[in-house]
């Protein structure tokens, strides 16, 4: 089994005004991906109640079975579009952490 953790923040003109709206079309979009992705057995997104001690917006903590599995959800066509069209325009920073369990 892998762990696939992603932690982002938001580009600047969509961290007040329209954050709500972006972090929800982010969360909506990759938690569809369950059920989707083979080999994905956990997905979700944490962007509600974030502290202000926080110096991102939002975390993705998936499950995935294996190191396979994680290269196949890289590139699988629902995934890439989610990222396409609801995260890389609306994020700076991505930080990504894959380890074994």
């Amino acid at each position: 089994m892998v762990k696939h953790i992603i932690l982002w923040k938001l580009k600047p003109e969509y961290s007040t005004d329209k954050k709500a709206e972006v972090l929800a079309g982010i969360k909506k979009n990759l938690e569809a991906l369950a059920g989707v992705v083979p080999g994905l057995v956990e997905i979700k997104v944490n962007c509600e109640n974030v502290l202000a001690s926080s110096n991102a917006d939002l975390m993705l903590d998936s499950t995935l079975e294996s190191v396979e599995a994680l290269k196949g959800y890289a590139v699988h066509p629902a995934h890439v579009a989610a990222a396409d069209t609801f995260i890389r325009p609306f994020t700076e920073v991505r930080l990504c952490l894959d380890y074994e369990i």
